[in-house]
C-alpha cells in the first residue's frame, strides 16, 4: 500500500521486516528517546526468520514506514494476530464480548515486540508530525481492512501522547523496575533497605550458598555455543513445565549470538561443576553507543534441578549484582510480580493505546477503563506504602 499525504509523505506496507533497510530502521530508532534493543531490526527480523514470530504462529508483520523522498521519516512494527498470546496486555474479556455479540475480534492490529513486555518507542519518528501522520496511516488501513482494533503495547511517552491525539483510549498497568541510587557494591545496596528485607535477601542468598551453587556469567561473544544451548534448555524446560510450547525458537538465540551479541548477558548456575540453571539477560547501550549498558532488562530463566530461592538469586541478585558492580542504571524484571519488590524493584506505570472499530465496544472498553485506571491508582498507592527500603 502507498498513500501519498499533503505533506508528500509516502506510506508503505511490508511484509516482513527484511523488506526495510536495516540501517535506516536502526538510524531511526537511535534517534527516539526511548529506544531498546528489542526494537532493533536484527531482533525483529530474528523473531520473523527464526519462526518464531510469523503467520504460522499467529503474528503476521505488516510493518510501516512512512518516506519522504528516499528519506524514511517514521517506522512501526504491526502484527495481524489471530489471538492474544505473547502479549502481556490481556484483552482476552474484549475477545469474548465480541464473540458473544457474534462479532469477530480476530484478526486484530497489534503495535509491539512479540514475547517481549519492555517499555519503549513503538513510533519511531523523526518528528511528532511524522508520528502523527505514522499513526494516522495505520488507523486508516486497519479500517480498510475492516480489523476490529488496534493496539500499542508498553509505548514510550510521545507514542501515547500521538495516540492519544489520535483518539485511542488509554490503558496502563504496572511493572517493576530497579533504580541504581550510586551504590559501590551489593553490600552497600543492602544497607539501604529496611531491616527485614536486608536479612530475607541475605537468607534468600545464603540457602542458594549452602547448597553448593556457584554463579559464573558470560557477555556477548564470550557466551559459547554450548552455553546457549544449555540456556535453551532451561528455557525450554520452564515453558513446558507450565503447560506452554516455548515462544521462541532455537534459531532465534542462534541468530541472536550471531547478529547482536553484545546485547546479552547469561549467568550460568553450577553445582559439583555442572550446570543446573541459567537466567539470560538482555542490555541496552549508553545515549552515545558505548560500551557501558545503561539498562538491564530481565528476559528468561530456567533451571534443571530444584534448589531453594535459586529463582531469585538467578533471577534477580546475581542481575542486580552485576548491575551495581558495572554502573548500570535500571533493571527491568519484567511484567507483573509484585513480589518482586521484596528484592527492590519500585512499581511503575506502563501505557498502552487501543483503538476499536465497533462505536459500541469501543464506549463500553472506554467505561472499563475509566474503572480499571481507578484500580491501577490505589493499586500503586497502596503499592507506595510498602517500599521496602
Amino acid at each position: 500500500m502507498a498513500k501519498k499525504g499533503s505533506d508528500e509523505l509516502l506510506a508503505r506496507v511490508h511484509g516482513s521486516p527484511a523488506e526495510i533497510d536495516a540501517d535506516a530502521w536502526d538510524a531511526l530508532l537511535a534517534a527516539q528517546s526511548a529506544p531498546s534493543p528489542f526494537m532493533r531490526h536484527a531482533y525483529l527480523a530474528a523473531l520473523h526468520e527464526s519462526g518464531s514470530a510469523t503467520g504460522a504462529s499467529g503474528w503476521t508483520p505488516r510493518f510501516f514506514t512512512l518516506w519522504r523522498g528516499k528519506t524514511l521519516t517514521a517506522a512501526s512494527p504491526l502484527y495481524l494476530k489471530d489471538h492474544s498470546y505473547g502479549e502481556y496486555v490481556f484483552d482476552w474479556a474484549w475477545a469474548n464480548a465480541h464473540h458473544e455479540h457474534g462479532l469477530e475480534y480476530y484478526p486484530k492490529g497489534l503495535i509491539a515486540v512479540p514475547f517481549t513486555p519492555v517499555p519503549g518507542a513503538r513510533l519511531l519518528a523523526r518528528d511528532a508530525a511524522s508520528r502523527a501522520m505514522l499513526v494516522q496511516a495505520m488507523l486508516a488501513w486497519c479500517s480498510e481492512q475492516k480489523l476490529s482494533s488496534l493496539h500499542l503495547l508498553f509505548g514510550a511517552d510521545e507514542d501515547i501522547a500521538a495516540c492519544a491525539e489520535a483518539g485511542l483510549l488509554l490503558r496502563h498497568t504496572v511493572q517493576f523496575h530497579w533504580i541504581n541510587q550510586g551504590w559501590t557494591d551489593f553490600d552497600a545496596f543492602l544497607a539501604s533497605l529496611s531491616h527485614e528485607k536486608r536479612k530475607k535477601m541475605r537468607q534468600e542468598r545464603r540457602k542458594v550458598h549452602d547448597a553448593g551453587v556457584q554463579f559464573r556469567w558470560a557477555r556477548g561473544s564470550d557466551i559459547t555455543p554450548e552455553d546457549w544451548a544449555f540456556f535453551y534448555r532451561c528455557y525450554a524446560r520452564t515453558y513446558r513445565e507450565h503447560g506452554n510450547p516455548p515462544y521462541l525458537t532455537p534459531e532465534f538465540f542462534q541468530r541472536m549470538a550471531r547478529t547482536m551479541p553484545e546485547t546479552w548477558l547469561l549467568f550460568v548456575a553450577e553445582r559439583e561443576g555442572r550446570p543446573i540453571a541459567s537466567s539470560l539477560i538482555a542490555l541496552s547501550q549508553d545515549a552515545q553507543g558505548k560500551d557501558k549498558p545503561e539498562v538491564a532488562y530481565g528476559r528468561y530463566w530456567g533451571a534443571l534441578e530444584r534448589v531453594d530461592c535459586l529463582h531469585f538469586e538467578a533471577c534477580y541478585y546475581q542481575p542486580l549484582q552485576w548491575c551495581i558492580e558495572h554502573g548500570v542504571s535500571r533493571f527491568e524484571g519484567g511484567a507483573q510480580g509484585e513480589h518482586k519488590m521484596a528484592r527492590a524493584l519500585m512499581p511503575v506505570r506502563t501505557a498502552s493505546a487501543h483503538w476499536l472499530a465497533n462505536p459500541a465496544f469501543a464506549d463500553a472498553v472506554e467505561r472499563f477503563l475509566e474503572r480499571e485506571g481507578a484500580g491501577i491508582e490505589n493499586y500503586l498507592d497502596h503499592l507506595s506504602e510498602r517500599s521496602p527500603f
